[in-house]
């Protein structure tokens, strides 16, 4: 018997697919929205073994988040299969580093169409169902980028503060309509995406981040959903994060200087 639907939009691999893991463990109906149809294949294969009943659906749809009209599309077939979620979790990211002035402004436009806009559209669209069914959990993935500004990644960050400053908004608009509203800031995490990125990164930024350290995508997905499960608003996986989520503002200047220390070690 399935516990409810949950859809993930970067669920094919990474934070969004070990998300997933854990919920069709559970006994979760799951829609996976990605825009690759091999991973998707393979996620969806990985996910149906992993499921605990018969009764299980695990449906998979083939999505740039950046588009507006397909991401409306596949949510509104994932609701047609599987009825309005009771979860909705914006996984899906791209992160390019590199200094400013080397970055072309179509890289920075990608960033907040995928990052930014891509959450948007898909809370977008659900957000207006949960409101009439009068329940519902809508969890934003941003990055310990979206709480301050890092060296390197003058185009990931502006994205990721913007989902959490939509977050936070939407918050404040949501609790009268029994949504509750999450905001994740994961530090690195072992990803393929963190793989690509890598080879992309400054000296400068790899010295500031592996300052932060480095968590698996399954320990990471294990910390979202205790927070989903206490209905936190903020959830900040690991050490690290839970500190800078609190303390990010006070803190900066400390971190500034830190970071310039670093910096001057090169």
């Amino acid at each position: 018997m399935s516990c409810g639907h949950v859809i993930i939009t970067g669920g094919s691999s990474g934070i969004g697919l070990a998300i997933a893991r854990h919920y069709v463990k559970e006994g979760w109906n799951l829609s996976i929205i990605a825009r690759n149809e091999e991973r998707l294949t393979i996620a969806r294969q990985h996910l149906i073994e992993l499921s605990i009943d018969s009764s299980q659906r695990v449906e998979t749809f083939a999505a740039d988040v950046s588009s507006r009209q397909q991401i409306e599309k596949a949510i509104e077939l994932s609701v047609n299969l599987l009825n309005i979620p009771q979860i909705l979790v914006t996984s899906a990211g791209i992160v390019i580093p590199g200094y400013f002035h080397s970055l072309s402004v179509e890289k920075f436009e990608r960033m907040m169409a995928v990052n930014y806009l891509g959450t948007l559209y898909a809370v977008k669209a659900i957000e207006p169902m949960m409101r009439r069914q009068g329940k519902g959990h809508i969890v934003m993935i941003s990055s310990g980028a979206g709480l301050i500004g890092i060296y390197g990644y003058s185009g990931y960050s502006p994205s990721k503060f913007a989902v959490r400053g939509f977050a936070e908004a939407l918050q404040a608009e949501s609790e009268s309509y029994g949504i509750s509203i999450s905001v994740v800031y994961p530090p690195d995490t072992e990803t393929p995406q963190l793989i690509e990125e890598k080879k992309l990164k400054p000296r400068e930024s790899t010295l500031i981040t592996e300052s932060g350290g480095v968590m698996s995508a399954d320990d990471v997905a294990k910390a979202i959903i205790r927070g989903i499960n206490k209905h936190k608003f903020i959830i900040t996986p690991g050490f690290s994060m839970t500190m800078l989520g609190w303390l990010h503002s006070l803190i900066r200047p400390i971190l500034n200087f830190w970071f310039k220390f670093l910096i001057k070690e090169l």
